[in-house]
């Protein structure tokens, strides 16, 4: 079986060492700084007090590597689609793409059964890049779950977590993707197999659309939105507007709203990843995170006046940042 991870920051790192410390062929895509630490030092992993070192292959150039059974990828969703080209010299025949990538996928109404099947969002797709350059049909569904962070090139620390759910567009449970649970097991991770990958997706995005440009708007950690009435109320009202949309597509949600908001809260004093890329100067996530239930509240016919909101000020605190 060969996996290659494409975006080897602190996900993609995290992956990749474990499954060579599993004893898999792994190769991994990276650039800069990460991709030369990688090269001359190897791939080191710190979890708790312990560390271990491997050194899988690493490049900046797909083609070096030729056609995989799996390419994870493990980019920002932003930065996929000028990926795509370099990507397809890792696509053979029967690769199997996992979007390992925060938001809503752009591969969402992929045989999603309904009035919606097949269309495109413009948000997360534009001009179609992945759908027609990598294929809807190649793609397994996948919820990241583990917080990790990069603390130096070449060196991944992993916070906490464990899970990467895993589920087909269509719900079954093909021979693919359960040789992928298997890996990702074997390489001390939980890979559950869900047979309705989306309702994960949103009880995830749910957190990430309301506390993600709240937080860049705002600043505030994740206790201190959930602490303040004011703010609080703009994140409930943003996850019901996106919870209709949701329902509206067949979604269920395993859990209610305020259970959701508390779950936030109890994280503590966390700085989201989307602060965290602002403070950074680095680009925000909003169009996979909110631009995209926007959009798929336009297609469904709801209106979207909180989410609306928050997204237009976002953008602005965004370019005033230098962010884009």
């Amino acid at each position: 079986m060969r996996i290659t991870i494409y975006g080897a920051g602190a996900i993609g790192g995290l992956l990749g060492a474990r499954l060579a410390v599993a004893g898999l062929e792994v190769a991994l895509i990276a650039r800069g700084t990460q991709l030369e630490a990688l090269r001359t030092r190897g791939l080191e992993l710190r979890h708790g007090g312990d560390s271990v070192l491997v050194r899988p292959p690493a490049t900046d150039d797909p083609a070096e590597l030729g056609p995989q059974d799996y390419v994870i990828v493990t980019l920002k969703a932003h930065q996929v689609p000028a990926a795509v080209p370099a990507m397809r010299h890792l696509l053979g025949p029967a690769t199997a793409v996992v979007m390992a990538v925060n938001g809503v996928p752009w591969w969402y109404f992929h045989r999603l059964d309904g009035p919606w099947r097949d269309a495109r969002l413009a948000s997360v797709d534009p001009g179609d890049v992945q759908w027609d350059g990598i294929g809807p049909q190649r793609v397994i569904g996948c919820v990241v779950y583990p917080a990790a962070e990069v603390v130096a090139p070449g060196v991944v620390e992993l916070i906490e977590g464990d899970r990467f759910s895993l589920g087909e567009p269509d719900g079954a449970r093909s021979e693919r993707v359960q040789r992928l649970a298997e890996a990702l097991i074997a390489a001390g991770l939980k890979a559950p197999v869900r047979p309705r990958i989306r309702d994960e997706i949103w009880v995830k995005l749910w957190g990430n659309l309301s506390f993600n440009p709240i937080s860049v708007l705002t600043t505030a950690t994740l206790d201190a939105i959930v602490a303040d009435p004011g703010a609080r109320s703009v994140a409930r009202a943003m996850m019901l507007e996106a919870q209709a949309i949701a329902e509206r597509l067949g979604v269920r949600f395993a859990i209610d709203v305020d259970r959701r908001i508390a779950g936030a809260g109890a994280v503590g004093a966390h700085r989201t990843s989307m602060l965290q890329d602002l403070e950074r100067g680095r680009p925000l996530e909003l169009d996979a995170l909110v631009a995209a239930v926007q959009e798929m509240g336009r297609l469904v016919g709801l209106r979207t006046p909180t989410i609306d909101t928050v997204l237009a000020l976002a953008r602005l605190r965004a370019r005033s940042a230098g962010c884009g």
